[in-house]
């Protein structure tokens, strides 16, 4: 199983990173306004970006209300939304990508600044992770039980899979940033509806650290997720087989 596949395992299990629902709606939430502003209009059948959020807000059990007063408000207030990314590093030279929905530009830098000093870490410039991050596409669902396993990944490896993973009943496939959409298409053909599908900032390397530096730099990635600003946090800390065993025993 592949460190993508380890870490997506340890955050259902802990719920580590999104431990309350409130959060987890809130965040979508933002998400659904900006896609609404940004990605074409309010109607998900014509902006891809926007049925994919409502995609999301759906696996995560929001209420169709919640769903439709974010959409409401990308027409009101959704110009003070604002997406930034930050850049930087963790202890141990871990590489740490943050990204923010902000409407308060200063707060959010000033709170961001503030997690990579207090944790051993240093903020970077836009552009400096570059090159060890890869944006992929990224689906995880729970497999039905009638799906025939060969007969999926030849389907999806048609459709622009990379990477198709299994942990117990759950499936993780990954694709290229340009085969999202044809591949999630895909998924909708073959009646399967991801609990997740985004786009993520996947490492092309990962960094082993001992496990104290490790739980320090897990510490500075639930504090990033603490704040209300930030949306996902990436990284390329290795998950060891120590690691996995201290955290599944917390």
């Amino acid at each position: 199983m592949s460190g993508h596949s380890k870490w997506s395992t340890i955050k259902r299990k802990k719920g580590a990173l999104d431990a309350k629902r409130s959060k987890i709606f809130s965040r979508i939430s933002k998400e659904i306004t900006i896609a609404a502003r940004e990605g074409g209009g309010a109607d998900p059948e014509t902006n891809p970006r926007l049925r994919l959020a409502v995609q999301n807000a759906k696996a995560q059990n929001m209420p169709k209300d919640v769903i439709e007063r974010a959409i409401n408000k990308a027409s009101k207030d959704g110009d003070s939304l604002v997406e930034m990314n930050f850049e930087g590093y963790g202890p141990g030279g871990v590489a740490v990508f943050v990204e923010c929905l902000s409407d308060n530009n200063n707060r959010t830098v000033g709170a961001i600044r503030a997690i990579f000093t207090k944790r051993g870490g240093s903020l970077g410039t836009n552009g400096s992770l570059s090159f060890i991050f890869d944006r992929k596409g990224v689906f995880e669902f729970t497999k039905p039980e009638s799906l025939d396993m060969d007969e999926l990944e030849l389907e999806v490896i048609d459709a622009g899979a990379e990477d198709i993973e299994s942990e117990g009943d759950t499936v993780i496939i990954t694709c290229a940033l340009e085969d999202f959409g044809q591949l999630n298409k895909k998924l909708e053909e073959m009646g399967i509806t991801p609990e997740k599908a985004d786009l993520e900032r996947i490492p092309n390397n990962t960094k082993e650290l001992s496990l104290d530096d490790a739980k320090k730099v897990l510490r500075m990635i639930e504090d990033f997720e603490d704040n209300d600003d930030v949306q996902n946090v990436f990284h390329n800390l290795e998950m060891t087989q120590e690691l996995e065993n201290a955290l599944n025993e917390e």
